[in-house]
């Protein structure tokens, strides 16, 4: 529900300028009245596409309206206008880091930074989050396809340690295997067992600087909208299904990312070997892991850039 409907549904009960004061409303958006019955018309749409993906700036939204084959003439400018005269452009919070650096494991450079990534497992990345719940706080370890910010694996736990990254890890290599892994510097990456896992199968190690724990934006993009996407649940148990939820069905499949034309991470990476002529079997589901088809090896055709990630 928008500011403006709960001002209305509440205006009967208390002044209009004191429920602006306390939804941070100014009296005069509230008043204001989109002019023309379009107007009206494409809000509501807005408004629906809000409901699925309620952290989708004006782009985002005039993207998934072509989409969803939405009646009108409009363009981004016009949709800018509505959702700002309506209060329903998105004002982002900042994450808190959960890396700790300060250990005596190896140290690896960074292999991705000046990295021109053109095809699918060519580099991952990795990341560990929390979640605060309503009695608890838990842990969501990612691994993420740079390429097609496909998640390869992911794992939920209530401690931070070594075995939530090294899960995340096992469920993305059980049907994918990178060239290069690339994460912060954190403990649970350095620690021996996580990166014999990578160096046993030939995979690269990389590595942001220490003291730049936010130099890995990848991952940490797909955890911000996993967490201002997703709701915060009760316990453990419901958060665990609903973000298994939220990451199969919801992300992969139905959420469209600038980076990659406004597709899904399941679109782009099915055109990308499209294009060359590869036929991918079906995927397989099973578990919270996200297990899909074995990438075919890279072609010597042509390839496609994805735009840098937004």
């Amino acid at each position: 529900m928008t500011k403006r409907k709960v001002i209305e549904a509440l205006s009967e009960e208390y002044p209009v300028r004191l429920l602006c004061a306390v939804m941070d409303v100014s009296p005069s958006s509230y008043y204001y009245t989109p002019q023309g019955r379009d107007d009206l018309g494409l809000l509501g749409q807005i408004e629906d596409v809000l409901e699925r993906f309620p952290t989708y700036g004006y782009r985002h939204v005039s993207a998934q309206l072509r989409r969803d084959g939405c009646l009108g003439v409009f363009n981004a400018k016009r949709v800018r206008r509505v959702m700002r005269e309506n209060d329903l452009l998105v004002r982002v919070k900042r994450r808190v880091k959960t890396t700790n650096s300060e250990h005596g494991y190896g140290r690896y450079p960074n292999l991705v930074q000046d990295l021109e990534i053109v095809r699918p497992d060519q580099a991952w990345c990795s990341d560990i989050t929390y979640i605060q719940l309503q009695r608890e706080f838990i842990y969501l370890a990612i691994v993420l396809d740079i390429f097609t910010r496909s998640l390869r694996g992911w794992e939920l736990g209530r401690t931070l340690s070594s075995e939530l990254a090294v899960g995340a890890l096992d469920r993305a290599l059980a049907t994918r295997r990178p060239e290069i892994h690339h994460s912060d510097q954190g403990i649970q990456y350095a620690a021996h067992g996580y990166a014999e896992r990578l160096h046993s199968l030939g995979v690269q190690i990389s590595t942001t600087a220490k003291g730049q724990p936010t130099a890995n934006p990848y991952a940490e993009r797909v955890i911000r909208t996993i967490k201002e996407e997703e709701v915060y649940l009760a316990d453990y148990a419901d958060a665990y299904h609903r973000i298994g939820h939220f990451i199969e069905e919801v992300y992969q499949t139905k959420r469209i990312h600038s980076a990659l034309g406004y597709l899904t991470p399941v679109e782009f990476e099915a055109a990308y070997w499209a294009e060359r002529a590869v036929i991918l079997p079906a995927q397989v589901g099973g578990g919270p892991a996200l297990v899909g088809a074995v990438s075919p090896p890279t072609p010597p055709a042509k390839l496609v850039t994805a735009a840098p990630f937004r």
